[in-house]
Parts: C-alpha cells; sequence; structure tokens
C-alpha cells in the first residue's frame, strides 16, 4: 500500500492555524469574554519563548493546552459548531497545487492521511468536502461530553508526528520507497524523511536548503 502524508499549518492551509483560532475567540459573538482569560495565560510562556527560555516545541504544546482551558466544561457539540464556523474561512486559502495532489493521489488510490498538531477535531470540520483515509491532529479531551481540560493534551508535532503515523499504520505493508510526504517547515523533516517522494511546499528557509541539497521536489 502506498500513502500520501499532508501536512496542515502551510502546506494544504496557506496560514496558520493558531492565529486563526486566536482571532476567531478574539472575535466570536459568544466566547469573546474567555479570550482575556486566554491572553493572560499565554503572555508569560510567550514572553520566556521570546527570550529563549522556553523551547518553541515546548510553548506550541502550552499554547494548545492554554487556549482548550479557555472552553473548560464546553459540550463537545457547541466545539463543533465553534470550529465549523471556520470552514469557509479556511477553505478559501486551501493551497490550490497542494489540493490538486491530493485529488491525484485519491485518483490512484493512494491511502490518503493529513497529519497535523492543529486540533483533530478542529480539522474534521475544516476539510468537509475532502475525503482522508485517516485524520491525525492534537486530540481534545472530553468527559460526559464536555471539554476535559484535567486531562493534558498531547500536541502532535515534530518526531510526535512519526510516531502517530506508524502507529495508524501498524499492520500495513507499506510501501515507503513509493509513497509521498507534503510538508513545509523543518519540523515536518522526520515525516519526509519516511517516503521516497518527500514534496515540500513555499517551505521556510531551513527546509528549503534541505531540499535542495537533496533534490526533493520543491512547489
Amino acid at each position: 500500500m502506498r500513502v500520501a502524508i499532508f501536512d496542515f499549518d502551510g502546506t494544504l492551509y496557506a496560514e496558520e492555524t493558531f492565529k486563526l483560532l486566536m482571532n476567531h475567540l478574539k472575535e466570536h459573538p459568544i466566547y469573546q469574554t474567555k479570550y482575556r482569560r486566554f491572553y493572560r495565560s499565554i503572555v508569560p510562556p510567550y514572553i520566556a519563548n521570546k527570550l529563549k527560555l522556553y523551547p518553541d516545541a515546548k510553548m506550541k504544546e502550552r499554547s494548545m493546552q492554554l487556549y482548550i482551558e479557555a472552553f473548560d466544561g464546553i459540550a463537545e457539540k457547541e466545539m463543533v459548531a465553534y470550529f465549523d464556523e471556520l470552514t469557509k474561512p479556511v477553505q478559501k486559502d486551501f493551497n490550490p497545487a497542494v489540493l490538486a495532489r491530493l485529488q491525484k493521489h485519491q485518483a490512484e488510490n493512494i491511502h490518503i492521511l493529513l497529519v497535523s498538531g492543529a486540533y483533530t477535531q478542529f480539522l474534521h470540520q475544516v476539510t468537509a468536502g475532502i475525503s482522508f483515509n485517516q485524520i491525525i491532529g492534537t486530540e481534545i479531551s472530553y468527559k460526559e461530553n464536555k471539554v476535559d481540560t484535567q486531562t493534558v493534551i498531547e500536541h502532535v508535532n515534530g518526531t510526535r508526528k512519526t510516531e502517530k503515523i506508524l502507529q495508524a499504520l501498524e499492520g500495513q505493508q507499506i510501501d515507503w520507497e513509493n509513497s509521498y510526504a507534503y510538508g513545509d517547515s523543518f519540523s515536518d523533516l522526520p515525516v519526509l524523511e519516511l517516503v521516497g517522494n518527500p514534496v515540500v511546499v513555499n517551505p521556510e528557509e531551513k527546509l528549503q536548503v534541505i531540499a535542495k541539497e537533496r533534490s526533493w521536489e520543491i512547489i
């Protein structure tokens, strides 16, 4: 079985999910009051990160945790509706070249995975109308159908993406040499190195250097 693995931020989606989520909360007619709580809690780690006292990976994970804590006790169906409001804004910023590749791989009967650090529930909503065999993201915990912030989230990023992919495909005979992976950032490197056909999308400088050295496709 061949697979095609797609990153989301900066790859399928041309923008940054977390920036979108912050603005959505800040301007939301129902939940905007929760933005203050989130903002107050994120300032200390943000400053520490800018001072190089707090690693980027930990900052991303902490940000995801703090964001969802603003919704503590909110019903799952309300979270679905909240994320669904972002479907049109997100889809208008899908990268057409990447979307075309995804559709091409589907026509070739390749197993399609979307792998991202974004919330899994968010990914399911904003990719409505696009078929994936599997979606791997950062899970939101629920207890009695309400957001449970006592359970610490496990942010899917870097090498953890690779771990989740291998877990999801466990027991399958994967033709890695003839498989594909799409990513835009240096943190996507472990996933890109899994396959024989890595493709970098509008890459950040560090990844672009590697892609050119290894003669990888750049779109």
